[in-house]
């Protein structure tokens, strides 16, 4: 029988009020393992003022009684990994494996977080004036929204709560329905590490959910990883009420090949970033640009048996090299693609369509395919797959496959293979994508560094976590101080300069 879910608000598990539901499933056997509550309005403005209530004395708590929340929870998160891994891995499908590894790419921006009480330091000027100092201080915004995707329900809301709770904030978190246990688990992490009850919320939903979120007025900020359309619909609509909104979008991350690349570690590269879980990732390699016909050839001839041999398997199968995609919904989607670039002239080499796992029919299951010759006026080029398929895109010279990249609507992530300096210093000078990866497959920025593509692939100016993320969920304040060592008289009636 399936599991009743919930939502997380003001430190306990809260009942489902709305009456309306979603199935959850295990991608592994296409059963239903739980139904999650979708929020109405009035009980997202529960959570919105359960942060309300929280934030001022959050904010009042200083800096370094924030980060020792922030280091009990990095524990906390180490000692539970097999229990949020497992947890993950049957609502996802992703294997153990790399569920940990999304668990370990969120518990990095929470060690990052600890740092809070230098990274929120202001700037003093000693004497800026005659008996004038000046100071800033990066302050909190108040509550702040974090929607999430299902592809990665434990690192990116990481994220998001983890730098902005650190900074004084409080927050509400709108998980994806698809596999929302993981973020409700770390709410509840949470509140063990010594958060303060509403510090962190936690409510189910749809778009009536994100609706409210977007529009309440005691919401300051959201943040968002998704599709493009949404990103762009979230900007739009939060922007128009007057907050902060940082929207990650879509993407189509090209792997630029120069004649001289190591061919064995390239194809070793492509075969993990292009179907490593399933290719249900925003930074997933899906276009392959061998530079000249040898450079295609090869590559091909080295690519073909590497798919063909793919192991799909459980999730919870520790020789598997992917499992099931997240919902039978999104592997027939991607099945359409494989129809729209055979259609489209694309010469499919390897095809997934129609892979079943013995004894597990219903699972959500489908085989690695790799198209070849595929060209710009393509679907299966233009558009984002989010699945285990790699588009090889033959170019004839250096500049002509430097301009895929640059010239796509998407500019997220970005990677090209060689040895020679010159050539990756001018790419990654030159090219119009936000992340680039030399010999580096899936450049996802350390939780120091920022992460946050280009174009149609980020809407909003601050990047996710880093110092960037510090600066989106800050405010600066800055004063002008004087405290005169003897009266003087008269006034001034021109503004104040230094000359």
């Amino acid at each position: 029988m399936a599991k009743e879910l919930h939502h997380f608000i003001n430190g306990a598990k809260v009942s489902g009020a709305s009456g309306r539901t979603l199935g959850v499933f295990n991608p592994n056997t296409g059963e239903v393992t739980a139904q999650t509550p979708l929020a109405s309005a009035d009980e997202v403005r529960a959570a919105i003022a359960s942060s309300a209530a929280a934030f001022p004395g959050w904010a009042a708590t200083n800096p370094q009684r924030r980060a020792r929340v922030m280091f009990d929870f990095k524990r906390l998160l180490e000692d539970n990994m097999d229990e949020l891994a497992e947890m993950l891995s049957s609502e996802h499908g992703k294997v153990i494996a790399d569920s940990k590894g999304d668990i370990q790419r969120g518990l990095e921006v929470i060690e990052f977080a600890c740092g809070i009480p230098h990274l929120q330091k202001g700037e003093f000027t000693e004497g800026a004036g005659p008996d004038i100092d000046m100071y800033s201080m990066r302050q909190p915004l108040g509550v702040c929204a974090g929607i999430t995707p299902f592809n990665f329900p434990a690192m990116i809301p990481m994220w998001m709560f983890g730098v902005a709770i650190a900074c004084g904030n409080t927050f509400v978190c709108k998980p994806s329905e698809k596999d929302p246990s993981v973020p409700l688990r770390l709410a509840e992490l949470f509140m063990e590490a010594g958060a303060p009850a509403g510090v962190l919320n936690v409510v189910n939903g749809d778009k009536e959910a994100v609706d409210t979120l977007l529009t309440d007025p005691q919401v300051e900020a959201i943040s968002f990883v998704g599709s493009s359309a949404i990103a762009e619909y979230i900007y739009a609509t939060g922007a128009a009420h007057g907050k902060r909104v940082q929207a990650m979008g879509g993407a189509k991350n090209h792997a630029i090949i120069m004649p001289d690349a190591d061919l064995d570690r390239v194809v070793d590269d492509l075969i993990g970033a292009g179907y490593g879980s399933a290719g249900e990732r925003c930074m997933a390699l899906s276009v392959a640009v061998p530079v000249g016909k040898e450079t295609g050839d090869r590559l091909i001839e080295k690519l073909i048996p590497r798919v063909e041999s793919l192991k799909v398997g459980l999730s919870t199968d520790a020789d598997a090299d992917y499992g099931p995609m997240v919902t039978a919904e999104q592997r027939d989607k991607v099945a359409g693609w494989i129809d729209r670039g055979v259609e489209q002239g694309a010469d499919l080499l390897v095809d997934g369509r129609g892979f079943e796992l013995q004894g597990y029919e219903g699972g959500f299951f489908i085989g690695g395919s790799l198209f070849d010759n595929v060209t710009p006026d393509m679907d299966i080029w233009k558009e984002e797959i989010f699945g285990p398929v790699l588009s090889v895109v033959r170019a004839e010279t250096f500049e002509e496959a430097a301009k895929l990249p640059s010239e796509h609507q998407y500019g997220n992530g970005v990677a090209i293979f060689t040895r020679d300096g010159d050539a990756a210093r001018s790419f990654a000078s030159n090219v119009n994508v936000g992340m680039v990866g030399i010999n580096v497959p899936i450049p996802v920025p350390l939780a120091y560094h920022s992460f946050g593509g280009w174009k149609r692939s980020a809407f909003g100016d601050t990047n996710q976590h880093g110092t960037e993320g510090v600066k989106f969920y800050t405010k600066v304040k800055t004063v002008t101080s004087r405290w005169p060592t003897g009266v003087k008289e008269g006034s001034s009636f021109v503004i104040p300069t230094m000359k």
